[in-house]
């Protein structure tokens, strides 16, 4: 690799780390025609479900940039060290890293620079060039431009495994705020085209057999937290409306991260989130997916923001400590999954495991739940019949005792999901 290559990388490698949205799942793309590289389980920056730890190629095509979003690091206020690859320089990183076994897969975004086509057609290129001309049949994640052509951006579709498109901030407002050249009518506009893109392609392949595949890992999108002061009702809601509106994958939360700011307008609420603010917003987010929750349930008027010191799921119970204690051997699988130290895999195997007798204390713990969290919402065969009279608070000293006592102060933070 040749030192200019070397710098370049060093340069667009580091400016892309802000962005969070580049885990994959759901593609099925197959090595079929004797190319190069296999999707396979997808490809993420942490550990896959057989334990395999995977990386990918994450780099910005340039950090160059018409925009001057007051939170971004490549803003064109920003004195920073410029850079840009060519197409065929990203091509040949991209085969040369894969070969050597250091990546699995290719995440590419990039600053906008002259137009949002033109950025946006030499993207298009170097993905046609791994596919078609490379034969590379490895993940693609493939950031959009936001206000590109509608043929541009539906090309794209045929080559990458998953798109996204940065929502920024939660709301409009606060969007106005940092970034007044942008706006989320255009980011809704992208969304909008691929999510119909995609349910075309769906059903033309019901008749015909040869139709592509269309983003077949899905799209998502990623949100600011606190560089602006929306609370976490707001986020959440804006993130349930995409989920709702646009059949997204994933939301992805950034905080804030501070960064060289000369106009001293950020981050509004005064200082960066804390990292656990964020954990909770994940953390929510999956209750909405998998868990059943409503977002009103989670955050609402009387609680707009979520609780750092326990996690959400928690929260709401001890909110809800009238519908307490759920009998694990009657209760059905929607009211068990709401149990805090019960988690789906868990709720699982005691609704299978029950039909062949009544469950007992001892067996909840042999199926794997956080029994010493769940004993306190649940009544099973050798439960005290007095459980049902637990006090909220109570039940919330005497939880945070136990997790102060099993980690360290400096790792309160990193608590269990549920």
């Amino acid at each position: 690799m040749s030192e200019r290559i070397r710098e370049k990388l060093s340069i667009l490698a580091d400016a892309a780390k802000y962005d969070v949205s580049c885990a994959s799942s759901g593609s099925n793309r197959k090595n079929t025609n004797g190319g190069i590289g296999d999707t396979g389980n997808g490809i993420c920056h942490s550990y896959t479900e057989d334990g395999r730890c995977v990386s990918l190629l994450k780099i910005l095509l340039t950090n160059f940039c018409i925009y001057d979003c007051q939170f971004c690091v490549s803003r064109k206020s920003n004195d920073v060290k410029r850079a840009a690859f060519t197409v065929d320089e990203v091509v040949e990183l991209t085969m040369n890293f894969y070969r050597r076994n250091y990546i699995e897969g290719l995440f590419l975004s990039s600053g906008i620079f002259k137009n949002a086509d033109y950025t946006m057609e030499r993207m298009l290129s170097i993905v046609k060039k791994l596919r078609q001309e490379q034969r590379f049949n490895g993940y693609i994640h493939l950031k959009t431009i936001p206000g590109a052509s509608e043929e541009l951006v539906t090309e794209a579709g045929l080559y990458a495994d998953r798109m996204s498109i940065n929502l920024e901030m939660p709301t409009e407002q606060g969007l106005k705020t940092v970034a007044p050249e942008k706006s989320h009518a255009e980011v809704e506009k992208e969304l909008g085209l691929v999510r119909n893109k995609t349910l075309q392609y769906e059903s033309e392949r019901g008749v015909i057999k040869s139709v592509p595949r269309f983003v077949p890992a899905g799209q998502s999108t990623q949100m600011v937290i606190g560089a602006t002061p929306e609370n976490d009702k707001e986020v959440l809601r804006t993130a349930d409306r995409f989920y709702k509106d646009f059949s997204l994958k994933r939301v992805y939360y950034s905080g804030y991260i501070p960064i060289q700011n000369n106009t001293g307008l950020l981050p509004l609420i005064g200082t960066p989130p804390p990292v656990i603010r964020e954990n909770r917003l994940y953390q929510s987010d999956w209750l909405m997916r998998f868990y059943g929750f409503s977002v009103h349930e989670i955050v609402n008027d009387e609680h707009p923001d979520l609780e750092l010191d326990i996690d959400p799921k928690l929260s709401w119970a001890l909110r809800n400590i009238h519908q307490f204690p759920v009998d694990i051997n009657t209760a059905d699988y929607r009211l068990i999954l709401r149990v805090p130290g019960i988690g789906i895999q868990s709720a699982k195997k005691i609704v299978s495991a029950r039909q062949f007798g009544k469950l007992r204390s001892h067996q909840l713990r042999q199926l794997g739940i956080a029994y010493n969290r769940a004993q306190h919402f649940i009544r099973c065969a050798d439960s005290p019949f007095s459980l049902g009279e637990q006090d909220a608070g109570r039940v919330r000293q005497i939880l945070l005792q136990e997790s102060q006592s099993k980690w360290r102060p400096k790792d309160t933070a990193q608590l269990s999901l549920f």
